[in-house]
């Protein structure tokens, strides 16, 4: 079990008449993401809203704002207790025995085409043996195909970009992933959250995309980019892609500076918390779906 903390601070100033907003910076609580405390700070004397999805549990914050500067600061101490299994014993689910809450992953998305991808992904991996391996394999191949180089991609870069320019940012590995994921007819969903122990060289803290993949019953994590630890991801939100999840979705005129964000790992001795580290093994944060 790992304990995270961390905290986000969003700056805008809008424009007349204001702006709407649906916010996706709360973490999900879910059986296996505990939150042990969240505050949340609206500097404007709005309404605000909190809807949460009944299937991926990511919460929403929306909230009207008039012009005028708005600050959105957003704070939460987490415990993880993650599932941990030997790769070679994990299998890939046949489509015919999917869950229905699972089958709509297998799907082409706005940008995870995995129906143009079909070739390569078959010429690539078809060979291999099914299971976590051959998804570990996809992962290593996004990893060592694509350069991580910030400012490299755009809002409607896509997974076709990504194999074709092979750079981008986290986003855009997790996007190439999912869709050469369907593509093989494994279901794959794109994830954000706030990463524990990205390496500073890459820039500050900043919200984070990764990929998890339906593999016998449960949900595996996997970070193409590999510039964070699996161990230490908080899951925020989960979609088809980046359509999805976006941590602000505005409808309006606004200015803003990129988002402020902290995170910390908690040990104390005696305590069960442990500090996330690279492990060879397989790592789940979702309870089991059963099959049909």
């Amino acid at each position: 079990m790992v304990r995270i903390q961390f905290a986000i601070d969003l700056h805008y100033e809008l424009n007349f008449p204001g702006a709407d907003f649906v916010f996706n910076i709360h973490a999900a609580p879910t059986a296996s993401q505990r939150i042990v405390s969240e505050s949340l700070f609206v500097s404007q004397a709005v309404p605000t809203t909190i809807q949460a999805d009944p299937l991926t549990h990511a919460r929403y914050l929306r909230l009207t704002a008039p012009a005028g500067p708005l600050h959105v600061s957003y704070q939460a101490l987490v415990d993880i207790d993650q599932h941990i299994g030997n790769p070679d014993l994990i299998q890939e689910t046949p489509v015919a025995q999917l869950p229905l809450s699972v089958l709509g992953y297998i799907y082409p998305s706005r940008y995870c085409q995995s129906d143009r991808l079909g070739a390569l992904s078959m010429s690539e991996f078809g060979h291999l043996t099914k299971g976590y391996r051959r998804v570990e394999a996809i992962r290593n191949w996004v990893n060592k195909h694509v350069a991580f180089r910030s400012n490299t991609s755009s809002s409607t870069t896509s997974a076709l970009d990504t194999v074709t320019d092979r750079v981008g940012v986290c986003r855009d590995f997790a996007h190439l992933m999912t869709a050469i994921c369907r593509a093989l007819s494994i279901p794959a969903r794109f994830t954000t959250g706030i990463d524990y122990g990205a390496d500073p060289a890459l820039g500050p803290t900043d919200f984070h995309a990764y990929v998890e993949v339906f593999l016998d019953g449960r949900w595996y994590l996997f970070d193409p980019s590999g510039t964070a630890i699996p161990m230490g991801f908080v899951r925020l939100g989960t979609g088809r892609d980046a359509a999805d999840v976006s941590y602000a979705t505005i409808f309006g005129s606004v200015t803003s500076p990129p988002p402020l964000i902290s995170v910390t790992a908690i040990t104390e001795p005696g305590r069960p918390w442990e500090l996330p580290r690279h492990r060879p093994e397989a790592i789940s944060t979702d309870a089991t779906v059963a099959p049909l």
